[in-house]
């Protein structure tokens, strides 16, 4: 992968987060995400459902800011993600996954509307729309997520999806 295409690759990685497109990745966009999804489900964020999203919103922010707030102004800017999220994702994809996993398993868990044990494709790609995927991908993604065929996606396949999504390689790697 040439620089420009890594440059390119890093920059969605980073708006995935900046749900707000304010140039950083704050507390307020991991909260907007979670009440993205509580609207899209109709779930309340008093339900137990809706606290467990917050609660993993929050733990997914305290994460990422742990490992990229570099100069502690409770924001990561684009260059804090490239030199310190990006970087440490990608060199330690078992780190992503205990930050990311309480805010997915409580996303999964407001979109398995059949309680089935998982999400269904197409609830994933509700998920991912709301999230800011362009809708004709959203449903693409959220297909090839289902990596074992069984017509659920479980926490497991989301976690190591979302992982090789954001632990992209750098140039030369």
């Amino acid at each position: 992968m040439d620089s420009a295409e890594y440059e390119r690759k890093i920059a969605a990685r980073f708006a995935t987060f900046d749900q707000d497109g304010s140039g950083y990745i704050d507390r307020e966009d991991f909260s907007a995400a979670a009440k993205a999804v509580l609207a899209e489900f109709g779930t309340t964020a008093r339900s137990d459902k809706g606290q467990a999203v917050f609660a993993g919103a929050e733990a997914f922010w305290q994460g990422m800011a742990g490992i990229a707030d570099v100069d502690g102004d409770q924001r990561v800017s684009r260059e804090e993600f490239i030199t310190g999220a990006a970087k440490r994702l990608r060199d330690s994809p078992e780190r992503f996954a205990e930050i990311a996993r309480p805010f997915l398993r409580a996303v999964i868990a407001v979109a398995d509307a059949e309680g089935g044990g998982g999400a269904a494709p197409a609830a994933a790609a509700r998920v991912l729309r709301v999230l800011g995927t362009p809708p004709e991908l959203a449903t693409q993604v959220a297909s090839a997520l289902d990596a074992d065929g069984d017509g659920r996606i479980s926490e497991d396949e989301i976690l190591t999806a979302f992982a090789a999504y954001c632990g992209v390689e750098a140039p030369d790697a």
